[in-house]
């Protein structure tokens, strides 16, 4: 089948989120043929360019979410009513109701509102043009300025002044950006069997458009819920730019959990998100990530040979984090077992981050003064600090191998890669109970409350005492990792998936002979079975510019799928 894989600020992109999901998944399925369409974050992104790609990708279209051109297009009476009515509407939504209240008959009926003005976006868009320069409109700031100050609004909109509404309007000018794009034709994602949106947010709105328009089913797979991330990412706006936006984060995720075909969460805790926006518990399978074992496959079937007074924390040095009750943790750690040594391996995160690593440094110094060189120096102290590629740990599985604990002392997490590595190297684990640990985990690992020196300490000394229970929690951890966690597991879930909506879709195909002639019986039941059944003619169809497919009316063939549009990578 054909898939049309949307991406946002990732695959295919040499960095962004996903990346390395998107890729495994595409490679492991090489039966289906995939057709890209890819939003960028940056030009930065944009330059850096793409990963290889396999033969089975057969096209990739880009556009870039950091900036839209205004084509120039001046609306007419028709449609500037056209436009006042929807951005109304979406803008009345926003203002009214509890978001995150799925109950009850108003919470529908803004739901419906929202979706409503959200298309009527998009067949403007589609009709007329012109949608970015109405986005940024006087037009677009009054509407949002009257939905506040209308009665029934939330006391939180009611509040908005003109520099906030300002900011509100261009956040939604940005967001609504994929409205304005090609893609929703017959040769584009109108020709696809099946759209799988890598994220919510908006990587899902052109499987919405494309869902409305031509009535390709949709697939929303999300390792970290982007209303989840927007309450952690938006903590310094104003109360009532911060409710506005989080109402529109939070009705365009209901509209998409409500689109879908099917929803995969990453995990229960992302899947407890979904189903508070609304998403049927009826659409929702949870799929690991899929991650790669072999790396980590000689230090997991080796015999014990870390050293078994060394605890070990990897990950990306930032407050969220929280390095800071893990050295006290280990203070704690000392006094009860004199010999330990903690290996903190990894590289801070911006400048944030890298002031993070610092502060970290110099309260390592002043827990051991009588090990460290000075205040701020490291010296000899018992808390090293490391970054993967240097002499002493030059690869991640050597960080893992190097310690007979491994430690994750986060205060926030969604999806713990790093626990799921080192429970792929078999090594003992004891982590806060924080986003999906314990799910990942399954009793094969010690768990205590986030924020808790003395509890962290306590696990910690528990397992260094024991090389007994640490060896074998370790093997039952990397059983679970390898059962649950892997690429290969991953896939085959996602090629179950695919299967089953296209199995559930209506036809929206006629294949047409080289004079525009329908040829009837020409997709037989069989092309929506596992194999290769229709290989040799849909191949013809596709690259050698013959017989097209056509997605509703009969169309003409699109152009080969060889080529690559939107971008050079």
């Amino acid at each position: 089948m054909r898939i049309g894989l949307l991406t946002e600020g990732g695959y295919p992109y040499v960095s962004g989120d996903a990346r390395l999901w998107c890729d495994r998944l595409v490679r492991g399925l090489e039966q289906h043929e995939f057709d890209i369409y890819a939003l960028s974050r940056s030009e930065h992104q944009e330059d850096e360019g793409w990963v290889q790609l396999p033969p089975q990708v057969g096209r990739v279209i880009t556009a870039p979410l950091w900036t839209a051109e205004d084509d120039g297009v001046v609306y007419g009476r028709r449609a500037r009513r056209r436009f006042a009515e929807s951005y109304g509407e979406l803008a009345a939504a926003l203002c009214e109701g509890a978001v995150g209240d799925t109950s009850g008959e108003s919470s529908a009926t803004e739901a419906d509102r929202f979706a409503n003005a959200l298309y009527g976006l998009a067949e403007l868009a589609r009709d007329e043009g012109g949608l970015v320069g109405a986005l940024r409109s006087e037009t677009a700031v009054r509407a949002l300025e009257r939905a506040c100050r209308a009665p029934g609004a939330r006391q939180t909109a009611r509040a908005a002044r003109v520099p906030e509404l300002l900011a509100v309007a261009g956040h939604l000018e940005r967001a609504l950006r994929p409205l304005s794009l090609d893609w929703y034709e017959d040769d584009g994602l109108g020709a696809v069997d099946l759209c799988h949106a890598t994220s919510g947010g908006p990587a899902a709105l052109p499987g919405l458009l494309a869902h409305h328009f031509c009535g390709v089913p949709l697939l929303v797979t999300e390792y970290g819920v982007r209303l989840r991330t927007h309450y952690l990412a938006d903590t310094e706006s104003p109360p009532a730019v911060r409710s506005l936006l989080t109402a529109f984060h939070g009705r365009l995720a209901t509209e998409t959990y409500r689109r879908a075909a099917v929803v995969t969460p990453g995990n229960t805790h992302a899947r407890r998100w979904q189903e508070r926006c609304g998403a049927d518990r009826e659409k929702l399978r949870t799929v690991y990530p899929g991650m790669d074992a072999a790396r980590f496959t000689e230090v997991g079937e080796s015999a014990e040979c870390a050293d078994p007074d060394t605890l070990v924390w990897v990950g990306r040095v930032e407050p969220a984090k929280d390095l800071i009750s893990l050295l006290h943790a280990f203070a704690e750690v000392r006094k009860e077992e004199p010999k330990t040594r903690l290996r903190i391996v990894g590289a801070p995160t911006g400048p944030e981050g890298a002031a993070y690593l610092g502060h970290c440094k110099a309260l390592a110094a002043q827990l051991f003064p009588d090990e460290a060189e000075g205040l701020h120096a490291v010296g000899d102290n018992p808390v090293c600090f490391e970054e993967i590629g240097g002499p002493e740990v030059p690869t991640l599985a050597d960080a893992y191998a190097s310690g007979a604990v491994t430690v994750l002392s986060s205060v926030v997490e969604g999806f713990p890669i790093t626990l799921v590595e080192a429970m792929f190297c078999g090594r003992a684990t004891v982590s806060t109970d924080v986003g999906a640990v314990v799910e990942v985990i399954g009793g094969t690992g010690l768990v205590v409350p986030p924020r808790n020196p003395k509890a962290l300490a306590e696990a910690c000394v528990t397992l260094l005492r024991d090389p007994e229970r640490r060896a074998r929690v370790g093997a039952a951890a990397r059983a679970r990792a390898l059962e649950l966690f892997t690429v290969e597991q991953n896939i085959t879930a996602f090629h179950g998936i695919y299967l089953e909506i296209v199995s559930h879709t209506p036809v929206r195909r006629v294949v047409l002979d080289d004079t525009g002639e329908p040829l009837p019986f020409a997709a037989p039941a069989e092309a929506h079975v596992p194999g290769r059944w229709t290989e040799h003619s849909t191949r013809v169809v596709a690259r050698g510019g013959g017989p097209g497919w056509a997605a509703g009316p009969p169309v003409r063939a699109t152009p080969p799928l060889a080529a690559t549009e939107g971008a050079t990578g």
